[in-house]
């Protein structure tokens, strides 16, 4: 049962984070908004869609290599405590996008360190 919801989540975590790189990769109009109200450059986009973009290619490959799917889950948390701090530090409240990205990050580690049981 473990192993379901952990493949699930993970699968979950990579599509959302895949598709949210594709919308980076195309400055998808309200994704520049957005960024503008945080206060990041516009110049950023295409490295945190790289970022984005390995963090769910990392998840994937996980499956095979439970290290690297470890170690991108963790990044990719990192990477979402970054993004909703930079929006609580412009005082927007865009922050409950990454903080949900966040979250599934977060279950997708906690559930792969369970699920093989390293706890």
């Amino acid at each position: 049962m473990l192993f379901i919801l952990f493949t699930a989540v993970t699968v979950l975590t990579a599509a959302a984070n895949t598709m949210s790189a594709v919308l980076d990769f195309r400055r998808y109009e309200p994704i520049l908004v957005n960024m503008e109200k945080a206060g990041v450059p516009v110049s950023s986009l295409f490295g945190l869609g790289v970022l984005k973009a390995a963090g769910a290619a990392g998840l994937l490959l996980g499956f095979a290599v439970p290290l690297i799917g470890t170690a991108a889950a963790a990044g990719l948390a990192l990477f979402f405590i970054g993004a909703v701090g930079v929006h609580l530090r412009a005082r927007d409240h865009g922050y409950w996008l990454p903080g949900l990205f966040l979250a599934l990050a977060v279950a997708s580690l906690f559930l792969g360190v369970a699920h093989r049981g390293a706890w």
